[in-house]
């Protein structure tokens, strides 16, 4: 399997499972495959193979980023990131590549 284990303080705090890796285990458990609705813009994004930019959030608390420690290694104001992640302001390519670097995942940068 190709489980990827993410810590916080050196104890294991979440297991990323591929997608038909997830499917085989919830169906050797019985269940059913939970259905998802991608929107368009996530849509867009696993198709050019970057995640969503909907998805910031989860990528920063998954890496173990405060809000505060990200928005700052960018150079702009938790308040600008939190309104970045609750999808009220679109940050510039400059911020997008910053994000990108700091959380370590390809993409988001505009088309030249």
């Amino acid at each position: 399997m190709g489980i990827q284990v993410i810590s916080r303080d050196g104890q294991p705090e979440y297991a990323v499972v591929p997608w038909a890796e997830y499917q085989a285990l919830l169906a050797a458990a019985g269940q059913a495959t939970p259905a998802l609705e991608p929107t368009a813009h996530s849509a867009a994004a696993s198709e050019a193979g970057h995640p969503a930019f909907t998805e910031l959030a989860a990528l920063r608390e998954a890496k173990g980023l405060e809000a505060n420690t990200l928005a700052r290694a960018v150079g702009i104001s938790p308040a600008y990131l939190a309104m970045i992640e609750s999808g009220e302001r679109d940050p510039d390519a400059a911020i997008k590549r910053s994000l990108a670097w700091e959380l370590g995942v390809p993409g988001w940068r505009e088309a030249s």
